[in-house]
C-alpha cells in the first residue's frame, strides 16, 4: 500500500502549466526546502509548475524533517529497515509521479525529477526504473545507489545532471563521477557534469545557473 506525499506546489508565472519540475529534498529537510528555488528558476521556466513533496516518513536523525529511507550510520537503523524503507518509498514516489501527470495532464517528458542528497538518491534510483522516460534528472550532491544493478534493471535512460560541491563533507564529492561512469557502463549516452567550486553540501548559484539551462535544453524551451 502506497502512501499520499503531501506536497507544496508554486504555479506557472505564466498561469499554464506546459512542464514540471518535482523537488526532491534531502535527509531531515521537507518539501518546503527546495521550493524556494522556483522563484530563481520560474522566470526562465514561465510554464512551469514547481512541486516539492514532503518524504513519507519522519525523520529520526532531524525529528522535524522527513526521510525518504533510514540512513543507518546516521540513525542507528539496520541495512534491512534502511533497504525496506526505500523499496516502499520508491512506490510511494512513483505513485506521486503517476497521479502528477495525470492531475496535470503531463506527459513524462515534460517532467523533470530534480533531487538533493537524498532526494538525488530517489531520482537517479526511481526514474531509470519507470517505463516511460522523463525529460531529464537533476542530481544535487547525492550518490547512485545499487550501481551493480542499473544496467540490467534500467527500462529508460533519461538525460542526467550530475552536481556535485568540491568540499562537500556529507557526500563525497568522488560520488560524482562514480555515478557518472556507472551511468555510462549502463548504457546511458546522455550524462553531464558540474563541480560547484568551493562549495560544501549545498546548491551555489552556478551550480543552479548550469541546471537552469539543462532543464531548459531537455525540456525544449
Amino acid at each position: 500500500m502506497t502512501r499520499v506525499l503531501n506536497a507544496e506546489r508554486r504555479e506557472p508565472v505564466s498561469g499554464k502549466t506546459r512542464s514540471a519540475v518535482v523537488f526532491l529534498h534531502g535527509y531531515g529537510a521537507n518539501g518546503a526546502d527546495l521550493l524556494g528555488l522556483a522563484d530563481p528558476l520560474g522566470e526562465h521556466l514561465p510554464d512551469t509548475l514547481f512541486v516539492a513533496p514532503d518524504a513519507p516518513e519522519a525523520c529520526a536523525g532531524a525529528p522535524m524533517g522527513f526521510q525518504w529511507f533510514p540512513i543507518p550510520w546516521i540513525d542507528n537503523s539496520s541495512e534491512e529497515e534502511s533497504e525496506r524503507g526505500m523499496m516502499q518509498a520508491v512506490q510511494d514516489l512513483n505513485s506521486f509521479l503517476d497521479a502528477l501527470m495525470v492531475d496535470e495532464d503531463l506527459l513524462p517528458e515534460q517532467v523533470v525529477l530534480f533531487g538533493f542528497s537524498q532526494g538525488t538518491m530517489m531520482a537517479l534510483h526511481v526514474a531509470p526504473r519507470r517505463e516511460e522516460a522523463v525529460a531529464g534528472i537533476v542530481a544535487f550532491s547525492g550518490r547512485l545507489l545499487s550501481p551493480e544493478s542499473l544496467k540490467d534493471d534500467a527500462l529508460v535512460r533519461p538525460p542526467v545532471l550530475l552536481v556535485h560541491g568540491d568540499s562537500d563533507d556529507v557526500v563525497p564529492p568522488q560520488s560524482l563521477p562514480e555515478a557518472a561512469q556507472a551511468l555510462q557502463d549502463a548504457g546511458w549516452t546522455d550524462v553531464f557534469a558540474h563541480i560547484m567550486k568551493g562549495t560544501a553540501h549545498g546548491i551555489a548559484p552556478d551550480g543552479l545557473s548550469v541546471s537552469l539551462a539543462f532543464m531548459r535544453d531537455k525540456l525544449g524551451l
